[in-house]
């Protein structure tokens, strides 16, 4: 599903530039439930942003489905991020005056669909992540799990193939973490490919694959 050939970023600094991401190779396959492990300002957040189509790397390949990203325009690159990609975020990014369903919503309004399949659409994600009985509420009358999966349902409202939680459990208590986890991990057994972002070991432990981020550079961990 993905292909990431000598793949790196760097960023200009005045006169000169810094790598953050060496040049490195990655294949993630289809149904994969992995994570990506690092500090913060090892790259991983760079490594997501180029996986996510937010942004390009400075030199290589990057294969998302057999297309070539760095030849996208930026409409091709919002298309597919809308259409094959959904995101999960530490903050969960909600509209605070909007309902869970307005919100959830919000990705089937970019994509051009008719408001009464929207609502339905919506409703049908808002069900999927156990909340039901909470789409008319708005995010100040949730709690931080339920914010969260809110967001989850947000993400997957298109099908997405690909799911990148950044950080998806930072904002919250063990248990709900835990639940959070399980929803994702539900969500690739029913065939979403999952990408967790995380500098959390229990959480990474729950994944199948670790793939460590140091100094710009990967190191796929020992199985």
């Amino acid at each position: 599903m993905i292909t990431l050939n000598q793949v790196s970023k760097s960023f200009r600094l005045g006169p000169t530039w810094s790598q953050v991401l060496a040049p490195i190779e990655l294949t993630i396959e289809r149904g994969s439930f992995m994570s990506i492990m690092g500090p913060s300002g090892s790259g991983k957040s760079t490594l997501m942003n180029i996986l996510g189509c937010l942004d390009k790397p400075t030199t290589g390949q990057y294969l998302l489905d057999e297309e070539i990203i760095s030849m996208q325009t930026p409409k091709q690159l919002a298309r597919i991020r809308n259409q094959k990609i959904g995101f999960v975020f530490q903050q969960f990014h909600l509209l605070p005056r909007q309902s869970a369903w307005k919100n959830v919503e919000l990705p089937l309004i970019y994509s051009g669909m008719k408001k009464k399949e929207r609502k339905q659409r919506a409703f049908a994600a808002l069900e999927k992540v156990g909340l039901a009985d909470r789409v008319h509420y708005k995010p100040t009358s949730l709690s931080g799990g339920q914010k969260q999966r809110v967001a989850i349902a947000r993400a997957i409202v298109n099908n997405p193939s690909l799911i990148l939680a950044d950080e998806p459990t930072g904002a919250l208590d063990t248990k709900t973490s835990e639940s959070i986890i399980q929803l994702l991990r539900e969500l690739n057994q029913a065939g979403a490919t999952v990408v967790i972002i995380t500098h959390e070991t229990e959480v990474a432990a729950k994944t199948d694959r670790i793939v460590y981020v140091r100094d710009g550079k990967l190191q796929e961990a020992a199985s």
